[in-house]
């Protein structure tokens, strides 16, 4: 190990050690976010920084124009929403996530009735998996813009959702390492998740569809303009142009910053009720807590754009 990787792991650490103590940076949001008011819904915020419920929208009806683009407005403002008492089907919730263009199919994930339902069935038999901070299919080459969750089935205690707002978690890095993590970018692969379930000649096929893919530790919003970042414990495996060790010890640092519970809001779920997620500038955590009892989720991914 150089004297450098030493010199930077002395230094993640006793940024460690800081990590949950002190005052915040948190950018608020408000009920009018650009001072503009919603008018066609209200609006209940349940964080300064991240998560908003929706109240008075109907999801089972086509949108108008107008409602599209107050909550187009109401998603980056407050990065995910929610939506209670919305008993609505597959094709219903389709329908609503195509009012923000082609949606993905995933090609790992089961399948629920229409392609582009991932379906998410956790029982004592199916172990979740998704307790672990992630940005969905981050490794692929443009990934997801949002996603539209929808809970079918609802244990009696537990199962909920967090969400990380990776904005905060960017702003709040000290400024040595924002300077250093400028320009770098890391790799994104399938491959350490995904991959294990399969055999060696099926991986091979599948990393050839789906190469590694290369984006900047740090992404601007395509539309907001701010910085946020972008590297997560699941899909995230090398930083481009480091020693190895030097660059992983960064990118642990990187990965904890979602670990601080002034950038999240955390879930419980309902009965018949919707997210809809800003998968740009957010990671989230499946919190598997409900055993034996059971939890089944559909979702449907929204085509992003490359990261820059």
């Amino acid at each position: 190990m150089s004297t450098q990787t030493v010199d930077t792991t002395r230094h993640f650490d006793l940024e460690v050690r800081k990590l949950f103590h002190g005052a915040r940076k948190l950018e608020r949001t408000s009920e009018a976010p650009q001072g503009i008011p919603f008018t066609l819904f209200q609006v209940k915020r349940l964080s300064n920084v991240i998560g908003a419920e929706i109240e008075g929208v109907d999801l089972s009806q086509p949108l108008s124009t107008e409602l599209k683009e107050e909550l187009h407005r109401a998603l980056l403002a407050y990065k995910v929403i929610f939506f209670r008492n919305q008993e609505i089907t597959s094709q219903q919730q389709k329908a609503f996530a195509s009012n923000w263009g082609e949606l993905e199919t995933h090609p790992f994930a089961m399948r629920g009735d229409i392609a582009e339902v991932v379906r998410l069935a956790k029982d004592d038999k199916v172990a979740g998996r998704e307790n672990v901070w992630h940005t969905d299919v981050s490794w692929r080459l443009e990934p997801s813009l949002g996603a539209v969750l929808r809970l079918t089935e609802v244990p009696g205690l537990g199962g909920d959702t967090s969400w990380v707002d990776m904005e905060a978690a960017y702003t709040n890095l000290p400024d040595e390492v924002k300077n250093q993590i400028d320009g770098l970018s890391a790799i994104h692969d399938f491959t350490p998740s995904f991959g294990r379930a399969l055999d060696p000649e099926t991986l091979a096929q599948r990393q050839l569809d789906f190469p590694a893919a290369e984006h900047p530790i740090v992404r601007t919003h395509p539309e907001t303009g701010r910085k946020a970042l972008f590297v997560n414990p699941v899909f995230t495996t090398r930083v481009v142009g480091l020693d190895p060790d030097e660059g992983e010890q960064l990118l642990q640092h990187l990965f904890r910053q979602a670990e601080v519970p002034e950038y999240q809001v955390r879930f419980r779920w309902e009965p018949n009720t919707i997210a809809f997620w800003d998968n740009r500038n957010t990671q989230h955590y499946a919190v598997s807590d409900y055993f034996p009892d059971r939890r089944v989720a559909e979702r449907i991914s929204i085509i992003g754009d490359r990261p820059f």
